[in-house]
C-alpha cells in the first residue's frame, strides 16, 4: 500500500501538481501513510464483528489538486493507474524473488526451512499486489478505477456519478459486505495472473523438510 500511495504522489508531482510533496507524502516512510481509521481501527473492528471472516482496510488517500495537472484527464488518468501499475511491477519482482530463494535454497540445503519462510512471504507479495492491483481498478468510487470510468462516461452521467465521491468509501464498503461477488469477478484476472505467475516460478518452490 505504501508503494501504491507514493506512485500517486510521484506521478501527480510529475504533472504538476505539488500538493502531496508539500504535504510529505511523497515519500516511502510508511507512517506517513497510516490513516487511524482506515488502517487501523476499521480492520479490527471489521474483523471481530464478522468472526475472523471479513475485513477491509487501507492507506491515508494522498492528496491531489487535479486542477494543477498541466492535462487534467491526462493527469487524472495517469495518477490515478499509477499505483496500480507500480502494484503490477511489484508482483513480478516477487516472482522473481519467489524463485532466487528457491535457487539459493537448491545451492544451501541447510537454509531449505529459513529459506521457505522467506519465499513464503515473496507468495505473498505476489498475491496481495495483484489483489491491491485489480481490487482498486473497481470503477466504484473513491477507488482508483472510477476516475478513469467518470471520463469515460457523457458530461452530465459523469457530474452525476462525481457526486458519489461525496460517500467515500461507503459505496465500496456496502458492495464488498452485501455483494461480495462483485468484488469476486473483478478479481478474476488477478487469480488467473498469481496462477500464471506460479506456472512461471512454481518450479523452484521449497519443498518442506528439502534441508533436513
Amino acid at each position: 500500500m505504501v508503494a501504491h500511495e507514493y506512485a500517486h504522489a510521484e506521478a501527480a508531482y510529475r504533472q504538476g501538481d505539488d500538493t502531496a510533496y508539500m504535504l510529505g507524502r511523497l515519500t516511502l516512510n510508511p507512517l506517513k501513510h497510516i490513516d487511524p481509521f482506515m488502517t487501523v481501527l476499521l480492520p479490527v473492528m471489521l474483523w471481530f464483528a464478522s468472526g475472523g471472516t471479513y475485513t477491509f482496510g487501507g492507506a491515508k488517500p494522498v492528496p491531489v489538486n487535479p486542477r494543477k495537472y498541466r492535462k487534467f484527464v491526462r493527469g487524472d488518468v495517469i495518477v490515478s493507474l499509477a499505483g496500480i501499475v507500480v502494484n503490477l511491477i511489484l508482483f513480478v519482482v516477487f516472482g522473481g524473488l519467489y524463485a532466487v530463494v528457491g535457487m539459493m535454497a537448491g545451492a544451501l540445503p541447510a537454509l531449505a526451512g529459513t529459506l521457505g519462510i522467506l519465499q513464503t512471504m515473496m507468495w505473498a507479495g505476489m498475491r496481495l499486489n495483484l489483489i491491491l492491483a485489480f481490487f482498486n481498478l473497481i470503477p466504484i468510487p473513491p477507488l482508483d478505477g472510477s476516475h478513469v470510468f467518470y471520463h469515460l462516461l457523457p458530461p452530465g452521467a459523469g457530474l452525476k456519478y462525481r457526486q458519489l465521491y461525496m460517500l467515500g468509501f461507503i459505496p465500496i464498503l456496502l458492495i464488498s459486505w452485501l455483494a461480495p461477488g462483485v468484488i469476486t469477478l473483478f478479481l478474476w484476472p488477478a487469480d488467473r495472473l498469481m496462477q500464471l505467475g506460479l506456472a512461471v516460478v512454481g518450479g523452484f518452490r521449497i519443498v518442506a523438510g528439502a534441508g533436513s
